[in-house]
């Protein structure tokens, strides 16, 4: 599976969602994504390019982002499926639109994904290799995350003895909110519950192995999980930018902030602009875009490349 040549080259690369461009009903539309329903209890998944930062959608879209988004997630659908069943059916392309049964505008190829239609769980299900974000702000207050208890003394972006569960609460508008395991057992029952923690550690020790191969630490990621035949299975964008946080390896240091393969050159240039977080967002300069699509664009080689050749061991 392979992007198109240079799909960042220029405006005319960025593909928006036409109006009217999927012939079937819009059961939603988020801030970076729009959801159809299709015959057969299947539902049509379309990334567009809009970027949002602080709960705001920007002005900008990052050319090529649904489609690496997209093209990544099929991705990881494909080799996790033996670890944790998911509700996968395909990505959108002119050759199996017809056969699919999806009458669509061309512009939505390579950046949609048809999926088997689930009943969503009404948690997130993250998984922390590494102490950041929300979880070392959670940590420094109380020396804990989800209610689970960590050594003292960690720095900030130190790596966890073992990988965490630390689900969330799924906001339909803001910020989600860290839960207990506890709190997950009294919303979906304590069998699924457990069931949800297993699999979404499976996973990412899947995935964290396989990026470790290919020189990139996989700190944290989130998943979607939802029931099909009463069965729990991933029914969401997996192991993106957009969901997880990925750093290069080389340049990891203990301690800091690290750099990440996402929208980090947007949110660096948003925090200096002095914009208040409010409605609307300022315009991104070109080259703060074009970092961020080069960004998407690096991960997206990195993870569904081969690893790099290991050195000739020299003996004498």
């Amino acid at each position: 599976m392979t992007l198109p040549d240079n799909p960042t080259a220029g405006p005319a690369a960025m593909r928006e969602v036409p109006p009217g461009g999927v012939s079937a009903p819009l059961l939603g539309s988020g801030k970076v994504r729009e959801i159809y329903e299709l015959p057969g209890d299947r539902l049509l998944l379309v990334a567009t390019d809009r970027i949002s930062a602080f709960d705001v959608v920007l002005p900008q879209g990052i050319p090529g982002k649904g489609e690496v988004l997209t093209r990544l997630s099929a991705h990881w659908f494909e080799l996790t499926r033996a670890v944790v069943p998911n509700a996968f059916v395909a990505v959108l392309d002119e050759s199996n639109a017809r056969e699919l049964g999806v009458d669509a505008d061309a512009a939505l190829f390579g950046r949609s994904v048809v999926m088997r239609r689930a009943e969503a769980l009404t948690v997130e299900c993250v998984v922390r290799g590494y102490l950041a974000g929300s979880g070392w702000s959670d940590y420094q207050r109380s020396g804990a995350v989800s209610g689970i208890e960590l050594p003292p003394g960690l720095r900030h972006a130190d790596r966890l003895f073992e990988p965490v569960f630390t689900p969330s609460t799924k906001a339909r508008e803001g910020h989600d909110e860290t839960i207990t395991l506890e709190q997950v057992k009294r919303e979906v029952g304590a069998q699924r519950a457990e069931v949800l923690r297993l699999r979404s550690l499976a996973l990412y020790r899947y995935a964290a192995e396989r990026a470790a191969e290919r020189g990139i630490l996989l700190a944290d990621t989130k998943f979607e999980f939802g029931l099909i035949d009463g069965e729990p299975v991933v029914i969401d964008e997996l192991l993106t930018p957009d969901s997880s946080r990925f750093w290069p390896a080389d340049r990891y240091r203990p301690g800091a902030e690290q750099e990440s393969f996402d929208k980090q050159p947007v949110r660096d240039w948003l925090l200096a602009s002095g914009w208040d977080r409010s409605p609307p967002a300022p315009d991104l300069p070109a080259d703060v875009v074009r970092a961020t699509a080069d960004r998407y664009r690096r991960a997206y080689e990195l993870l569904t490349g081969p690893p790099p050749a290991r050195p000739a061991v020299l003996t004498g």
